[in-house]
């Protein structure tokens, strides 16, 4: 990470909050620079995602912000709270949106149900045309149990 680049980005954004009238591109910097802020996922301030997250989608809501925050969600609150989230989306929404089925295989092996989170693996996979990304997903799908 370039520290300077995100302390520049950080007072950016913080110029545009100071206004209090946030749109969704304000929201979603801060959102990025809550992440860049966190040493690791474990330090980063889900709660803080999550409200930032609400807002976002509060105004402009779509499938692909409330994916986002289920994620988050499953963050703050573990992985049965996330799936819970993200299983009261639409499901033919984000059927065939990649990153829905690997957050969801995720979950699902943090939460323990190995047979579904491989199944899920297995459609992230289907829709995956990034090779460094079919890998890294046939790594976390082995992981849970599935074969090679």
């Amino acid at each position: 990470w370039d520290r300077a680049l995100i302390a520049e980005g950080h007072e950016l954004v913080r110029a545009c909050l100071r206004r209090n009238q946030p749109g969704p591109f304000q929201i979603q910097a801060a959102i990025a620079a809550v992440h860049a802020d966190a040493a690791s996922a474990d330090a980063t301030d889900w709660s803080q995602i999550v409200a930032l997250y609400d807002q976002l989608h509060a105004q402009r809501p779509n499938a692909v912000v409330a994916m986002n925050r289920a994620i988050a969600v499953g963050e703050l609150h573990g992985p049965a709270e996330g799936l819970a989230a993200l299983d009261a989306l639409d499901p033919g929404t984000l059927d065939g949106y990649q990153p829905f089925h690997a957050a969801r295989a995720d979950l699902l092996a943090r939460d323990g149900r190995l047979e579904e989170a491989v199944t899920a693996y297995d459609r992230a996979i289907e829709l995956t045309t990034n090779a460094a990304e079919r890998r890294f997903l046939q790594q976390q799908r082995a992981a849970a149990g599935g074969r090679p």
